[in-house]
This record gives structure tokens, sequence and C-alpha cells, in this order.
């Protein structure tokens, strides 16, 4: 088959949505910076309508124009509504990449629009959002069907054919709950490409547990069509309740599983090697502990204890595992420091980080430059509120400036404003209605 199935990963989007967790702007950083030298397609790195947001997605955009950030695609993410598509633009000009998402099931449609917006009003409103993003520019459009394993399938069609004539460049078929099975998505994704003749993106949940299975035949639905698909992924699974499409997951049963294996339907950009490294740096990063039995990266997916694989394993290792644990960058030895430890945080001085600095290979060229890099990691532990990795501190002495803004948070005006003197007046009141009780008493 011509046609491949791409990554198109979106931890920095949906992954952050993850209840009781998140992600500092440094770490989304960083975490794009990992998922490009993986060979990712394209990030869904944020929401360009959200204020706090737009340091960050700006200064993402900078490092893509600088060629650090290439040849992945950077891309945002927004309510399917002109408003949004053009205070998207207004924030961050360099944008050129977004998807626009709006409901399609009718029990989102009744459930969240309670009668304002019926099925026609859906479409009316998505298409007015694509063409204002075409109008402003904007290269590739994607729209996302909210719900569309709910939905029914003639709507679905009229849906994504009205998005196609509008501009739009790709559909997101959305299994928002979970709730498909992998045999009937093939067959809904084969008729929705054959309809509207456009690449698909297969967006899944894992509420039952089928996330990676749905995904995956979903988008073979699409490739049999004649059409790129793209599943979106995130690492290790984060994502809203039961969590997302796994990464290394995904991409291992596409090199690996049966029958996908003998199609090569990969993006061939894909480089496992750094799956280790990937799923790591984002379990630092969100505080969650990889589970011992996660594909490909847990403690235990290349384990033998029982007497029978631990003999097969030894002989030959194709015995007991599909793949080699080298393929995914795994095998190098850790060493943890059981003696003297020095770290840096926000109140570090200059002597502990120069000792981080030298072993980290990194160069300054005067004190001064060292003292001002030194600032910046000390903002950047506030910021992140955990210590800082290898990967943060290069990250930092690279691209000081880039840093900066990731670092800067400003939050708008705010128009309701209770100062000194009201909170005074609230005392006052409440001290003269006690002496007045003490009074009657």
């Amino acid at each position: 088959m011509d046609n491949r199935i791409h990554i198109l990963d979106v931890t920095n989007r949906d992954g952050v949505q993850t209840s009781r967790l998140g992600l500092a702007k440094l770490e989304k950083t960083v975490l794009n910076i990992l998922l490009n030298r993986m060979g990712v397609y394209q990030s869904e790195m944020g929401f360009p309508t959200t204020h706090h947001e737009t340091n960050y997605i700006n200064a993402n955009l900078s490092l893509a124009q600088f060629g650090v950030i290439h040849p992945m695609i950077l891309s945002g993410w927004m309510r399917a509504m002109a408003t949004d598509v053009e205070l998207a633009v207004e924030n961050c000009p360099k944008l050129e990449h977004i998807n626009l998402s709006i409901s399609t099931s009718n029990e989102m449609i009744n459930g969240k629009f309670q009668g304002k917006l019926d099925q026609e009003d859906v479409i009316k409103t998505m298409v007015e959002a694509v063409k204002r993003a075409k109008d402003l520019g904007i290269k590739k459009v994607g729209v996302n069907a909210e719900d569309a394993s709910r939905t029914n399938m003639d709507y679905l069609i009229k849906f994504a054919l009205a998005a196609k004539k509008a501009g739009a460049d790709r559909i997101r078929y959305c299994d928002t709950l979970g709730y498909e099975r992998s045999f009937r998505i093939h067959f809904r994704c084969k008729d929705l490409t054959k309809a509207v003749d456009l690449p698909i993106e297969l967006h899944t949940h894992n509420d039952l547990g089928m996330a990676v299975a749905t995904a995956l035949e979903g988008a073979k639905g699409v490739i049999e069509e004649g059409q790129d698909a793209y599943i979106n992924t995130t690492v290790n699974s984060m994502g809203e309740r039961a969590g997302n499409c796994d990464l290394v997951s995904t991409v291992l049963a596409l090199k690996y599983a049966a029958d996908f294996d003998e199609l090569g339907l990969l993006d061939p950009r894909i480089d496992l090697s750094h799956a280790w490294k990937v799923a790591n740096y984002a379990s630092h990063a969100f505080g969650v502990p990889i589970p011992v039995n996660q594909v490909g990266v847990g403690a235990n997916a290349f384990a033998h204890e029982s007497g029978i694989h631990a003999d097969g394993a030894l002989k030959n290792h194709r015995t007991y595992e599909l793949y080699d644990f080298k393929e995914l960058g795994r095998g190098e030895t850790i060493l943890v420091e059981t003696g003297r430890k020095i770290t840096t945080g926000e109140y570090s001085g200059i002597s502990s980080f120069k000792h981080i600095y030298k072993n980290f290979n990194l160069k300054f060229k005067d004190e001064e430059e060292a003292r001002q890099t030194l600032e910046l990691v000390r903002y950047a532990n506030v910021h992140k509120q955990k210590p800082l990795v290898q990967e943060e501190f290069v990250f930092i002495a690279q691209y000081p400036k880039i840093a900066q803004a990731l670092l800067t948070m400003s939050p708008p005006e705010i128009t309701i404003h209770r100062g000194r003197s009201d909170f005074n007046k609230d005392v006052q009141k409440k001290h003269l209605k006690k002496s007045e009780i003490v009074k009657q008493i």
C-alpha cells in the first residue's frame, strides 16, 4: 500500500487534561523536542485561545522556525467557532495548523447545547469556523467530530462533506468515550473515507481498554480506501479518565502485530530508539510512575522468571519476545548516586550550578553568562516545582531567550477588584456588629 499511518501525538493537549495532573510549559516544550527526535509527524501542542498558553505556543513556533523542532508539525486545538479561530490567530500569528472541534452525536448535541444548537446549527457553526481559518491563512485545518463513534453515520458523512466543501484538510473521528470496538470502527472509518475522500484522524480513548486496537483497525479502514491515516496518541496513555491511545504500544503494534508487520504502514520517520527516553521523561514530568507491565517500557516488559521462559529467552530472545529491548533505546546501565548529591533549585548558588552543568558537558563563555543561566534555572524550578532533569538544563543553556519566554506568566487584567480598603471596611463592619452585641449583653 502507498498510504501510511502517521502519529499525531496529543499529550500536550489531551494528556495534560488528565485530572489532578499537568505539565509545566518548559516540560511541554522538552516533550515536543523529544517527540520530534522520535519522528512523530505532528504534536497537538495546546490551546492558542487560552491566555496562559500563548507564550509557550509562540516560543515553540519560534523553535520550529529555528529548526529545533523540525520536521514535526506543531498544531493548536480550539472549538469550531469563528471567534476562537480569530483569537487563536491574534494570539499566535505564526500558527499554521489547527484542529476545530465540535460535538456531533445526538447525546452530546442535546446534552451540551440544551436546545441552543441542533444538527444543522452544528454544521453551520463548523463551516463558518473552517472558512474563517482559511481566510486568515491557516494552512491545514482538521475538523473534529466529537463523539463520532455515537453519531449516526449518515449525519457524520454529511458533517464531514460540509467540512470538506468549506476547505477542511482532514476529519478527526473521535471515540470520545472509548465506546468503539475494532470491527465496528474499521468499517465506519472505511465508509467515511470512501464518502468524503479525505485523510482521517483516529482519536480513541481507553475507557474499555481498547484504545490502541480501535485506533489501529480504524486506521486500516482508512488506508484501504486510499487515504493516509493519523492516529492520535499520548505518551504512557495519559489522558482524561482511563487515558488515550498509547504512543509506544501503537508504534510497536504497527511494526509487529499480525498482518500489520507485513503491510509496512508505519511512517518510516518513526525511530523507536527514542521511546524509552520519551516515556521516562513524561513519567517524570507528570509525576506518574510507568506501570511495571507497560508495553515496551515497563520494568517487566522484558523480565523473565519462569524456568521455561527464562531458558527460551536466553537461548533466543525471539522465543518469548516479539521485539528486542535495544530497539526501544533500553539496556543502558543507570547509575544511582548513594553518596554526596548536589542539586539545584530555586535557592541554589553558582557553586552547585557549576557542579551540575559540568556533569552535562555544558560550557559558558564567562561567569556572567553562567549566572544569567542560573537565574533562569531558579525560575524553572519555581515554574516546575520539582528538580530539573538533564534535558531541561541543556535546553535552558542552549535557548535562554526561549526559556525566558516559557517562564514568563502575565495574567490578564482583572476588572473586578477588591483592594485593601474594601477588606478593611469588611473587618470594621464585623467589629461593629460584635461591639453592638457586647452592648446588648
